[in-house]
């Protein structure tokens, strides 16, 4: 479900370690997803933990769901003394370009212990035309 695509030349340029650079740095701070697919429908799960459900929107627009959102950084300081952070705050946005056969109307989306399911139904398989006897008349 999820597209990549290869370095088109055999011989790297001196910008090639570069040009990659943006989308590596974006896929590590990307949230975590998994797809899969069952007979009936499509799943795919992503790790948000820390996000809320208002602050995610999932969207289908021309076979391609993406999912937007915020984790909000809620940091008071009392006097604490803060020796590291590791934790990732900000906007996140992911991708997934649906196959031909996902019904993009039937969308479920659920929020749970921190992980977001969404849920695309396979659109039912296309019968075989029906043959229509021809009565003499």
């Amino acid at each position: 479900m999820v597209e990549k695509s290869a370095p088109g030349s055999f011989w790297p340029s001196l910008y090639e370690p570069f040009r990659m650079m943006g989308s590596r740095l974006a896929d590590w701070l990307s949230p975590a997803a998994e797809a899969s697919q069952s007979g009936d429908s499509y799943r795919i799960a992503m790790e948000l933990p820390g996000v809320g459900e208002d602050d995610v929107q999932v969207t289908v627009e021309d076979g391609v769901l993406q999912v937007k959102g915020e984790k909000k950084s809620e940091r008071e300081e009392k006097g604490d003394t803060w020796y590291f952070s590791e934790r990732q705050f900000g906007s996140f946005s992911r991708s997934f370009r649906l196959p031909s056969d996902a019904d993009s109307a039937g969308v479920k989306a659920e929020m749970k212990d921190g992980v977001l399911t969404v849920t695309v139904p396979k659109k039912p398989e296309k019968k075989a035309a029906a043959r229509v006897p021809i009565t003499k008349g």
